[in-house]
């Protein structure tokens, strides 16, 4: 049956909430106490129905996901979310630590994966990394471009926001984080190991950052298949090139 608890615990009010969905009772109940201890405001779901459950009543700022649950699967919820426009950060769980299974989690929409079994103090790191990462950067200085034109969309570097000819276009934080750190750097080539370090992951594959960019294609050229603005350079990487 699902099941959804949270708990508090000495967290604040305005701590960042995160929703934890494993049908795991034991490792569910264990997250729960120790990202409380972290800071967090924790809930808890027994599995995706009682996940959609939560999400249709509280705001939370990340979701821990296990891939493999009974009935609808952490990768199944992720891609219906993304369909929906939630941008909500979702870190993977999964006991399946195959390159293959890491990349479908990126192809679903995932911001990160950490595979089985794993160090909760490297589970507390990687949300806040996400978190950081999600989160509105400084102002830029004076000097630095604060927007470029990609075609018929515009992209805010101080509010991290893209913006096309029907308005805002939604970003994954993944998605938001990458074309950030092209922008901040558009016209030069950046390698995928670049990338994976301005993305905070890393740890990445080479296919994991193929994935976010080709994500990232679908929402800003007018034919991903042909990209005139989020180019590949062969052996070398990926670069931006603004323009109309």
């Amino acid at each position: 049956m699902s099941q959804v608890a949270s708990e508090a615990g000495t967290a604040t009010a305005d701590a960042p909430h995160v929703l934890v969905v494993d049908d795991d009772a034991r490792l569910r109940a264990l997250l729960q106490r120790f990202l409380t201890e972290q800071g967090f405001r924790v809930s808890a779901a027994s599995d995706a129905a009682a996940a959609r459950q939560a999400l249709s009543s509280m705001e939370f700022d990340l979701l821990v996901l296990d891939v493999m649950m009974p009935g609808e699967s952490g990768l199944d919820l992720t891609d219906s979310l993304r369909r929906a426009g939630k941008d909500v950060p979702i870190l993977m769980l999964t006991a399946r630590g195959a390159p293959d299974d890491r990349i479908a989690g990126f192809e679903s929409g995932v911001d990160d994966y950490l595979p089985k079994p794993f160090d909760p103090r490297e589970l507390a790191l990687r949300i806040r990394t996400i978190l950081k990462r999600a989160a509105m950067p400084a102002p830029a200085p004076a000097a630095a471009v604060h927007s470029v034109q990609i075609g018929l969309h515009w992209f805010d570097l101080d509010r991290v926001e893209l913006r096309g000819p029907e308005g805002p276009v939604r970003l994954t934080g993944g998605e938001a984080a990458l074309l950030l750190a092209l922008s901040r750097k558009a016209g030069e080539v950046l390698s995928r190991e670049e990338i994976a370090e301005a993305l905070g992951t890393p740890e990445a594959g080479e296919r994991a950052i193929d994935v976010q960019v080709t994500r990232l294609r679908r929402k800003i050229e007018p034919d991903p298949r042909e990209p005139r603005f989020l180019q590949t350079v062969r052996h070398r990487g990926y670069v931006l090139r603004p323009g109309n």
